[in-house]
């Protein structure tokens, strides 16, 4: 029984890169079918006009480069980019700063009302309590006595 093992140089990587025209409602509609069709197949978006496609052996990336060329419209550039598994390795892919968004702490100074009784010992209870809910939450007000 003989093993075909895979490796780096038997997977393959299949890109299709494209620039169909969208000038009028039927090419609209005919580059997101294109589109819509290469996701049905598999492919990831890469980019905006660059899909990409893992496949196992190089005869699985034949029969997906037949399908993507029986799914091209008539206008437009279609290229599909077929590399190895042990090239799509050295790729190198550099990203500019993203800007993560501060979540800004709520303007609510009462989230519950607390019975505080008159006796102090009942009153250091609560403090307390509401100081534990308070590791919870960014910010409580304490109503008694205005402690944060």
């Amino acid at each position: 029984m003989s093993f075909n093992r895979l490796n780096a140089y038997h997977i393959m990587w299949l890109f299709v890169m494209f620039d169909l025209p969208t000038q009028t409602k039927k090419e609209k509609h005919h580059s997101a079918l294109f589109r819509k069709n290469l996701e049905k197949d598999g492919f990831v978006m890469y980019q905006f006009s660059v899909y990409a496609r893992f496949c196992g052996s190089l005869e699985s990336a034949k029969v997906h480069v037949k399908r993507v060329k029986a799914l091209i419209p008539e206008k437009g550039l279609v290229s599909i980019l077929q590399i190895t598994d042990k090239q799509y390795s050295n790729i190198i892919n550099i990203w500019g700063k993203i800007e993560e968004k501060q979540r800004q702490s709520p303007i609510q100074l009462e989230f519950f009302n607390i019975f505080v009784p008159e006796k102090a010992t009942s009153f250091r209870f609560y403090h307390s309590l509401l100081n534990l809910i308070s590791l919870k939450f960014n910010k409580i007000i304490c109503i008694c006595c205005g402690l944060m």
